[in-house]
């Protein structure tokens, strides 16, 4: 790989270089630290939006409405379709592109199904990296949508700007999300399908267990919508950019973002030190056979292979 050649394509905007650098993340390629390295300094541009919910709540189509919605504002959009668990089924939003077909040949629109199948530390780790080379490359809105919920998904809501947790009436109710974790990573709350019988029960219950909650400096919006009639969609960018616009203003912002990449550092960094041990057990059988046989205790173990 010619990576100084894909860094300067990324960095002009080029769709196959973009797409070959997301392949380079997910295959986890040994020139992944020199391309990061390459397209780091020309991030930080583009305002990421994490979609995440339930398998059939209708994330695809709602992402596919903020598309036209970013590019009725004139702005260059990513949308990032990410698989924590398959190499293979490509993921909700590319798996229906029938919903996607309108942006298709739009050159200002990127469209990727990406799975975590090589990096180190999966998704917490893949996902940001593809997200800057997309922010690298110039597209303002970066939108990312997850294939279900649970802990990868807290992990992509907490590698976003603003967190959108979709829900439907009849898919599972917000205890269920509440015990998974999602509604704490959430910045807006989406009910779509509001259209539906039981759409504004939902709403009320999510506002409810809101109310409950610990306070904090932004109070998520429970907003109603119908992606398939295009109902709600301007209430919910809108929602979208007034928190983008409170977290500006209030420096959240620039100290999430700080956070986030020391998360990140730390993980990156706690990854390669578990191969590290792995490599040093497998060299050492010794010391499994000390551990069986009650010689050495795990913690007596571990300060050795750290020290």
């Amino acid at each position: 790989m010619d990576v100084a050649a894909l860094v300067s394509g990324v960095l002009d905007g080029d769709r196959r270089s973009v797409a070959r650098a997301i392949s380079a993340v997910e295959d986890g390629a040994p020139e992944l630290a020199e391309l990061s390295a390459g397209v780091y300094p020309a991030t930080g541009g583009a305002a990421t939006i994490g979609v995440t919910g339930a398998p059939g709540v209708g994330k695809s189509t709602l992402a596919a409405e903020l598309v036209r919605r970013a590019r009725g504002d004139d702005l260059p959009v990513a949308v990032l379709a990410v698989d924590p668990t398959s190499p293979y089924t490509g993921g909700a939003l590319l798996g229906d592109r029938v919903r996607m077909q309108e942006h298709a040949t739009d050159p200002a629109v990127f469209i990727r199904s990406m799975a975590t199948r090589g990096h180190l530390g999966g998704m917490a780790l893949a996902a940001p990296e593809a997200v800057r080379i997309l922010d690298a490359a110039g597209y303002r809105r970066v939108i990312v949508e997850t294939v279900g919920v649970g802990q990868a998904e807290v992990d992509v809501a907490a590698a976003t700007d603003t967190a959108l947790v979709v829900l439907a009436p009849g898919m599972g109710d917000a205890v269920q999300m509440a015990k998974a974790g999602i509604l704490e990573a959430a910045d807006v709350f989406v009910v779509n399908k509001g259209d539906r019988e039981g759409a504004g029960e939902v709403a009320r219950d999510l506002r409810q267990m809101l109310h409950l909650g610990a306070a904090r400096d932004w109070e998520p919006p429970v907003l109603l919508t119908s992606a398939t009639e295009r109902e709600g969609i301007d209430e919910l960018w809108n929602a979208v950019e007034e928190h983008r616009g409170h977290l500006a203003a209030t420096g959240a912002l620039e100290a999430k973002r700080r956070a986030r990449l020391l998360r990140e550092v730390e993980s990156l960094a706690a990854e390669r030190f578990r191969e590290r041990v792995a490599r040093a057990l497998e060299a050492d059988p010794a010391l499994a056979r000390r551990l069986a046989e009650r010689e050495l205790d795990p913690y007596a173990a571990a300060e050795t292979l750290s020290g």
